[in-house]
């Protein structure tokens, strides 16, 4: 153990600053724990926080803007990708999208404090239009406050450890340990949430090939179509704006807030941008506690039923 721990101490700087751009890269692996464990190196002067602060926004900054510029290229095709790498349970593009496009830049102040945002906001800038050196005064600012909070987090935490010698000099031989626990502590709750949520979502996914027959079968008898719901932000319609049948576009907090209107005589049918139907899986669950039964996401979303060939509909400006 001494020895990892002389050789992490050799190399701290250099590994926080790959751990902070593998992880802000959007690989799911936190680097808080990284950054209490040198900020409380720091009481004991073995890391500085004035040479590690700005590596944290060097790792920062090359990520966000590969991801910003990735977002204004590639847009919702980019957004998919993040969605399927996460582990985040919540992680959710039509939220950020709509906490960007309801706060502007001010949204990347707080980003990387709230799970599924952080990943998602600096692709969704560039999606959105916000201008690079807006975008960059703005997260550079943001990464700063994040940053800065954690390190001198872990500085406080060192004062207090200080204060018994033993304790202080134990906490330094197991820092390395500590690290590695916190990191699988924290993967081990992401994947026991996710596992819950999947748990829950259950049997309640309708394949794209039930929807189409549910739709033919009406069709023929005569009787209304399922009520389908378009849960996509307006930034994800722009490049590709068409529909399934009959559907109709409304964001996911106006469905809540507009319930009357969703009816309890029929099918209801949710689908949005996550491939893994992220969105519409939450709002049918938050739906079906509030009393209507007969709600379902749509397994894969647009592109699923895309990807099976079915019909689609442009969608009437």
């Amino acid at each position: 153990m001494a020895s990892v721990m002389g050789l992490f101490l050799r190399h701290v700087y250099s590994a926080l600053f790959g751990w902070v751009l593998i992880e802000q890269l959007g690989l799911p692996i936190p680097s808080v724990p990284m950054m209490l464990a040198a900020g409380t190196m720091s009481a004991a002067h073995k890391f500085h926080v004035e040479y590690g602060l700005p590596l944290v926004l060097l790792a920062c900054l090359i990520a966000d803007s590969a991801w910003y510029l990735l977002g204004k290229r590639y847009g919702s095709r980019v957004l998919e990708f993040l969605c399927r790498m996460s582990l985040e349970a919540s992680t959710c593009v039509t939220r950020t999208q709509g906490s960007v496009m309801k706060r502007g830049p001010v949204t990347l102040l707080f980003a990387k404090f709230v799970p599924g945002l952080s990943t998602m906001a600096a692709p969704i800038a560039g999606q959105a239009g916000i201008s690079y050196p807006v975008f960059l005064i703005y997260d550079m600012a943001g990464t700063l406050i994040w940053a800065g909070s954690w390190l001198f987090a872990g500085r406080f935490f060192g004062d207090l450890a200080k204060r018994s010698s033993e304790f202080f000099s134990t906490l330094g031989h197991f820092a390395v340990l500590l690290v590695v626990l916190m990191v699988v502590g924290w993967q081990v709750y992401r994947l026991v949430k996710r596992r819950q949520f999947y748990s829950e979502l259950r049997g309640l996914r309708l394949e794209p090939a039930q929807l189409l027959a549910m739709i033919e079968d009406a069709e023929q008898a005569g009787t209304e179509l399922p009520f389908i719901v378009d849960l996509r932000h307006p930034l994800d319609v722009l490049p590709d704006p068409r529909t399934l049948p009959g559907a109709v576009r409304i964001g996911p907090d106006d469905l809540k807030l507009r319930r009357a209107m969703i009816p309890l005589d029929r099918d209801v049918v949710l689908y949005c941008t996550c491939p893994s139907e992220e969105t519409s899986a939450k709002v049918a669950l938050e739906l079906r506690r509030l009393g209507v039964r007969r709600v379902r996401p749509l397994r894969g979303g647009l592109q699923g039923w895309k990807d099976a060939g079915y019909p689609l509909q442009l969608i009437e400006v």
